[in-house]
């Protein structure tokens, strides 16, 4: 049977069982938009209203599902307005398919009218990229590309198509199976177990590995036979719930008091799934000289890249953990989980906050109170860690935010895919209005979709995180953080047709919040004023240790 090479790709993604994907249709794609028209019972497409929106939304579905997201964008700008969200995928390990369209073969590297080279200009954040040059290769490319975004360490991976081979005609297999690659990697446990069974005060660092393998039953398992506790990146923050007598809660630059105390007590760190970024480890000379370090990950290049170990293991966090989970005998540490608990409900471990009625920490209380644990996602600032602090997930998968890249303007996007991920339920998106000026745009498509977004926007009138900063180590010298803006948040939302509301206190919050839960058609903007002076604590300066670390 012969098909156009636009025809093929839609089959294909239909046979792969990607029935969502996301975009922005142009002259170089319309081909492929013409398939997408004809198969709409079968696949269905959302437009953003950019495509840095969809690109983020068809990551903020693969975050949430598990699933590869997938994005289609034209040549040119269509392309490029892609690379900050295939970055943002990228150093968060999270599978992507990216589809753009280019000029036709013919025309390539003569300037064309929105031709631009964006496989080369991705290859240093693209897992795999493809520049094709015939039909026939697209159905193979197309299988090929999810295995490779989807296996390993996941991420993005790009094929550009040009407009001509969209157009050309080749055979298409019914029957077509790729072969994967075979595997056959033996793990030797040994001196992995005997760190085990010689430690006397374990400490567990997990990570989005382990979220990314499955493994969080599985490592709940493993450090109650243990007696471990078990800190996390943020990441990790989902993959132990929060209210678990061993969940010490984030590490790192804005860490609870009691993970990073017991991490400079332990006699071994096992590090699962984490890749030690410079905002987890502070001052990497001084990190971890006390202990022995077992690391666990799938990636090999991670290991003795940021933290020299002791030892490691390479493969499936799942995998490696029920094989340990086999040999390993129960130790139950009184001693050491005596000590846990002393250190969670210690004076210092308190997050603090000020005296405002309506502050960060009794806002994100009272979306979960009211709402329920919904999936939340998050802008980049000190919104993001105050969720992470505050917010007590306990369902893997339930937080959705740029981690390794930091992308403001992440959040919205997010939510969109997160809500077509579990079929229009409610998404809580956090943010702030520096953050939220860069992707609000997004409303409209939220919107369109009747999407049961709530939008808690914490407004201080600055870019929060870099005051932040500016008050401790640049003598308060408020260099361009000042916003000023003058937006009213309400009529905006309204303007969309959307639903706005702004709150001063708690008690509004609720009935804002009450009311939020009975509309299930369109998002809800809802405009918190907190205090400018409201910082992240705790806080271990840059290349920092727990010596240093600031508590209120």
């Amino acid at each position: 049977m012969k098909l156009t090479g636009a025809e093929i790709l839609i089959r294909e993604l239909i046979a792969l069982g990607a029935n969502k994907v996301f975009g922005y249709p142009g002259g170089s794609v319309l081909d492929i938009y013409d398939m997408l028209y004809k198969n709409a019972t079968k696949i269905t497409h959302y437009i953003t209203a950019h495509e840095q929106g969809a690109v983020h939304a068809a990551d903020g579905y693969a975050r949430y599902s598990g699933k590869p997201g997938v994005v289609i964008a034209t040549s040119g700008p269509g392309s490029t307005n892609l690379v900050t969200g295939i970055a943002t995928a990228f150093l968060d390990s999270v599978p992507l398919i990216t589809i753009t369209g280019n000029v036709p073969t013919a025309l390539i590297g003569k300037d064309s009218f929105q031709e631009v080279n964006i496989v080369g200009i991705t290859m240093p954040i693209i897992k795999h990229s493809y520049s094709l040059r015939s039909a026939c290769d697209i159905q193979r490319v197309v299988r090929e590309a999810f295995y490779i975004a989807t296996s390993d360490r996941p991420g993005p991976v790009l094929i550009d198509i040009p407009k001509d081979v969209q157009q050309e005609l080749a055979d298409y297999n019914q029957n077509f199976e790729y072969s994967m690659p075979a595997k056959t990697i033996k793990i030797d446990l040994h001196n992995a177990i005997s760190l085990l069974l010689k430690s006397k005060r374990p400490y567990i660092y997990a990570g989005g590995g382990v979220l990314i393998s499955g493994a969080t039953a599985t490592l709940l398992k493993f450090a109650e036979k243990i007696s471990a506790p078990v800190s996390s990146s943020l990441m990790g923050v989902t993959a132990i719930p929060y209210d678990h007598d061993l969940a010490l809660g984030m590490a790192g630059m804005h860490g609870r008091y009691a993970a990073t105390k017991a991490l400079y007590d332990c006699d071994l760190l096992i590090a699962i799934g984490v890749r030690f970024s410079d905002r987890a480890t502070g001052n990497k000379d001084k990190f971890l000289r006390q202990c022995k370090v077992l690391q666990i990950d799938i990636d090999r290049a991670e290991i003795n890249k940021n933290i020299l170990v002791d030892e490691f293991l390479i493969g499936d966090v799942k995998e490696i953990l029920d094989s340990i989970l086999e040999l390993l005998p129960e130790n139950k540490n009184k001693s050491w989980l005596n000590h846990i608990t002393k250190l969670k409900n210690s004076h210092e471990n308190l997050l603090w906050t000020s005296n405002n009625s309506l502050t960060p920490k009794s806002i994100i209380e009272s979306v979960r109170s009211v709402l329920g644990e919904t999936p939340v996602s998050t802008d980049v600032g000190q919104h993001q860690m105050w969720t992470a602090q505050y917010y007590g997930f306990t369902k893997p998968r339930s937080f959705l935010t740029s981690g390794g890249l930091g992308t403001m303007g992440f959040g919205f996007g997010a939510a969109i895919g997160a809500c077509v991920a579990s079929n229009n339920q409610r998404v809580v998106l956090i943010t702030s209005d520096g953050s939220f000026h860069m992707n609000l745009n997004e409303l409209a498509t939220a919107v369109t979709y009747n999407m049961p977004l709530t939008i808690i926007l914490l407004d201080n009138n600055a870019l929060g995180m870099v005051r932040q900063w500016q008050t401790m180590f640049y003598e308060k010298r408020y260099s361009q953080t000042a916003l000023d803006r003058k937006t009213n948040y309400v009529l905006l939302a309204e303007s969309f047709g959307a639903v706005g509301f702004k709150v001063m206190n708690v008690h509004e919050l609720t009935v804002a919040l009450t009311k939020t839960n009975k509309i299930t058609d369109k998002p809800v903007l809802i405009h918190c004023l907190i205090n400018q002076d409201e910082n992240v604590f705790p806080m271990i300066p840059p290349n920092g240790t727990i010596n240093d670390i600031i508590i209120r």
